[in-house]
């Protein structure tokens, strides 16, 4: 863990951007770099592994709360709204995490050629030691970024890789399950695409249970099941999300931001607004400016 933690923070010290995210050159790949302890961050995460290599952080889904430091991953396999607080970092030793985003159509692959018993294993967050296979095939996919012409050849494989000993650790049974073509994990998938890329609209009940071909009494059970809340309530998390994010890096009005993702009334948005976030947006969004000034 110490070479790929060295690789990483060398990368991450000469790409972070402001806000401390390392965007690679390879789908799905991040880096994650702060020298101080953070707010907390509110966001609807899509299925990931995070391996932390410095630091600790804390993650919150519903009334369930997970910490973890360096040497953990952190498995999520649903689409599911969590707050996440990086709780240990400094200069000397910053808060450092590899992030990869799972790509369903390797893991359907790789489920496909991979026969293995199938554990029941609803829990979307884990947290367990990283093993020594997954953290090799990470260092090998930084130390590939040093050779660009290399990566059209061999980000494919490096990638299928990492994803096979994420399915042969721990909870490679969660993880296979996302690539079953006909699963509830699957079907509400197809209903929660929808919902990111319509937020801003009002999406009638049926018609995200018609796409998980569910009946609407089934298709709400399963929902919540597997992202914990509501449809109604996913998509509020959803827009309110992305109205912090107008205003905080397009400079948008609360009032123009609400519009934009689609409330029809400032008064509830504001209301919804303070309580996910604890701040009206005016108040909420002058302190996380001010802060981002300061860092």
């Amino acid at each position: 863990m110490t070479t790929l933690l060295n690789a990483a923070r060398r990368y991450a010290e000469a790409h972070a951007d402001a806000h401390g995210l390392v965007r690679m050159p390879i789908p799905g790949l991040m880096l994650v770099y702060a020298t101080a302890p953070s707010d907390i961050v509110h966001t609807v995460s899509r299925p990931m592994a995070c391996l932390l290599l410095q630091g600790s952080k804390r993650v919150t889904m519903g009334l369930q709360e997970y910490s973890f430091s360096a040497g953990d991953s952190l498995l999520i396999t649903a689409d599911v709204p969590i707050m996440s607080q990086i709780t240990r970092a400094s200069t000397a030793a910053p808060y450092l995490s590899f992030v990869l985003e799972l790509d369903l159509a390797i893991i359907a692959e790789l489920a496909a050629e991979v026969r293995a018993m199938l554990v029941s294993d609803d829990a979307p967050v884990r947290i367990d030691p990283t093993d020594a296979e997954v953290a090799d095939a990470a260092l090998r996919l930084l130390r590939l970024l040093d050779r660009p012409a290399s990566l059209p050849v061999l980000k494919n494989q490096l990638l299928r890789e990492m994803h096979y000993w994420l399915m042969a650790g721990r909870h490679g049974s969660a993880i296979r399950r996302l690539g079953w073509p006909d699963s509830p994990v699957q079907r509400i998938a197809r209903a929660v695409a929808i919902l990111r890329h319509d937020y801003a609209r009002r999406i009638p009940v049926e018609e995200l249970a018609d796409a998980a071909g569910m009946s609407p009494s089934s298709f709400h059970q399963h929902f919540r099941a597997v992202t914990s809340l509501s449809p109604l309530q996913f998509q509020k998390h959803l827009r309110l999300i992305e109205a912090r994010r107008l205003m905080l890096t397009e400079d948008m009005s609360a009032s123009n931001a609400a519009y934009a993702v689609g409330y029809e009334s400032v008064s509830q948005f504001t209301r919804e607004y303070s309580r996910l976030f604890g701040l009206p947006p005016v108040r909420d969004a002058k302190a996380a400016k001010g802060k981002i000034q300061a860092a």
